[in-house]
């Protein structure tokens, strides 16, 4: 950071902080990359269809089983869903190897495309189909009462009406109606066990022969009257892990508002008095450019993350219009705490400091530093991507921790999956202002110790990611107190600009790998070009701010704002 009032000047990178960076690049790519890559199952696609392949072959599958005619006016929606429980079950177990070897991945797939159809009114209100993502293959179905339309194979009757979920259906009589289904996916119903706790379900086989870890095999059936209105196949976590998840996930929730959400309302309220305070130290004009480009960009990432179809009807639309208003307001709060933040926590700088963290674009030689910025936010970010990979080996050991999939956050539910870097750029800005340019001086007023604002200020933005689905939820923060310190030596050394850098670099290096991933040749360019475009932004940038021919004069304190 520069002292108030002399030219602007980056710090220099030490050899041994570049040789840092190579060696944390490359375990991020032998541990974090590299894995992905070798345990792709041998001569398999995994290739993800397309969402309009799905919902043809979800069409073409209503219309040949469940006797669906297809009219121009059905709406239709294509979601990714996943059994985040089984798939945390397998990880935490680590019987994911088993699962694959066995292929069982393909005909009882956790992760999958969930069509929904919703036909004209003339007919019932909705049809689901479930495919494997990977190859398009049905693997489970919904109708009737329990949300499709109606219909059953062509040599079963289609006389039903909605009634109790089949409760006055004999047992032999439900067997009857499930027995084409299970032909159907080439299953002998004489191999089966009936089971006779169904929970929720009109009837489940048990196929024992087939076993991962404590999950054994199942097929659920739900009738309507006298059809069938549901059908899937596949495996459940133990009651064992469900509860623990379950538990996790409230002990999460308390940290998220209590470690997280009151304290950083605390910081915000803080960062408006302070602003207030020390104005005569800063500028209510500083914060404008960056929050206002953040509230576009949270804007953009809501409206990607929408559905692209939430259904039919004025009722559906009225939801959707509430719900965009709801997350403006949020992106309108947020925005407003980033403002005062920088507001804030420039006046603190200058004032309790004498030191100048985050420069004015019209200072000599802005151009050069924002330039040698970036150079150290792309060193910092790969020293942290090392030093993750690290903490994930670390923690595997001591903790065994794990993880699990999660729909809510999946690039496949976004309307457009190339837009899911700017993220990154977000958490840089917001998160690296409101807790390192404002907090540490701020907790440093109250503790008199820049270890202590540090350390206080990372662990209130670590419980903030308490509800990603890894666990035991206190491997996450541990992880990230870790980097967040990191994270805060960086901004004290460097600056607040290298700091965003660092952080964005960091996280559009883990969200383009994702896109990259995803291996679909838009999703691959986005990827790649998400890696890249914080370079070109900082250049960008010095091209409008080019180096002083002459040698640049000392910035007066009175004329820093």
């Amino acid at each position: 950071m520069n002292p108030v009032g002399q030219p602007l000047q980056q710090r220099a990178l030490s050899m041994r902080l570049i040789i840092s960076g190579i060696i944390g690049l490359i375990l991020f790519i032998m541990f974090q990359i590299a894995p992905s890559v070798l345990n792709s199952p041998a001569g398999e696609d995994t290739t993800v269809i397309s969402k309009a392949e799905a919902r043809d072959k979800a069409i073409s599958f209503a219309e040949q089983k469940l006797n669906y005619t297809k009219a121009p006016t059905d709406q239709w929606n294509v979601l990714y869903d996943t059994d985040s429980s089984f798939y945390g079950y397998m990880s935490r177990e680590k019987l994911l190897e088993d699962y694959t070897k066995k292929k069982l991945d393909q005909r009882y797939p956790f992760d999958i495309f969930r069509v929904t159809l919703s036909p004209s009114a003339e007919q019932e209100p909705l049809i689901s189909v479930d495919l494997n993502m990977y190859t398009g293959a049905v693997v489970a179905f919904t109708q009737g009462a329990e949300g499709s339309g109606t219909g059953l194979p062509n040599n079963v009757s289609t006389s039903a009406k909605e009634e109790d979920k089949g409760t006055t259906l004999s047992l032999a009589q439900k067997e009857n109606l499930a027995r084409p289904w299970l032909q159907e996916w080439d299953v002998n119903p004489a191999k089966l066990q009936i089971e006779s706790n169904t929970g929720n379900y009109g009837l489940v086989y048990t196929d024992r022969s087939v076993q991962i870890g404590e999950s054994l095999l199942h097929y659920y059936f739900d009738f309507t009257g006298e059809q069938v209105s549901s059908f899937k196949a596949g495996f459940t976590a133990p009651a064992w892990h469900t509860s623990y998840v379950k538990d996790q996930t409230s002990l999460a929730e308390k940290f998220t508002l209590f470690g997280y959400g009151l304290p950083t309302l605390a910081l915000g309220i803080l960062a408006l008095i302070y602003s207030i305070l020390r104005r005569e130290h800063t500028s209510f004009k500083r914060g404008i450019f960056l929050s206002s480009a953040y509230f576009v960009i949270m804007m953009i990432s809501t409206y990607n993350m929408l559905p692209e179809s939430s259904g039919e009807g004025l009722e559906a639309q009225i939801t959707s219009v509430i719900m965009f208003i709801i997350y403006a307001l949020y992106s309108l709060l947020m925005s407003s705490l980033l403002y005062f933040s920088l507001v804030g926590g420039d006046g603190l700088w200058k004032k309790e400091e004498g030191m100048n963290p985050w420069p004015r674009a019209k200072e000599p030689g802005y151009g050069k530093y924002v330039l040698d910025s970036i150079r150290a936010g792309y060193v910092w970010a790969f020293v942290l991507l090392g030093v993750q990979t690290l903490m994930f080996i670390v923690l595997s050991l001591t903790l065994q921790n794990w993880s699990t999939t999660d729909a809510t956050q999946s690039p496949y539910n976004m309307r457009y999956a190339w837009l899911l870097p700017i993220v990154a750029w977000l958490a840089g800005l917001s998160e690296e202002a409101i807790y390192r340019f404002f907090g540490i001086p701020m907790l440093k007023k109250v503790f008199r110790s820049t270890f202590i604002a540090c350390l206080i200020t990372t662990l209130v933005w670590a419980f903030g990611h308490t509800l990603y689905p890894i666990y035991p939820i206190s491997s996450r923060p541990i992880e990230l107190t870790v980097i967040g310190l990191l994270f805060s030596y960086i901004f004290l050394r460097y600056g607040f600009i290298a700091v965003m850098f660092s952080h964005v670099v960091f996280d559009s290096i883990l969200m383009g790998a994702t896109l990259i991933f995803m291996k679909e040749s838009v999703n691959v360019g986005a990827g790649i070009f998400a890696i890249i475009m914080p370079f070109i932004v900082a250049y960008i940038v010095y091209r409008f701010n080019p180096p002083q021919k002459s040698e640049p004069k000392p910035v007066e304190p009175t004329s820093v704002i």
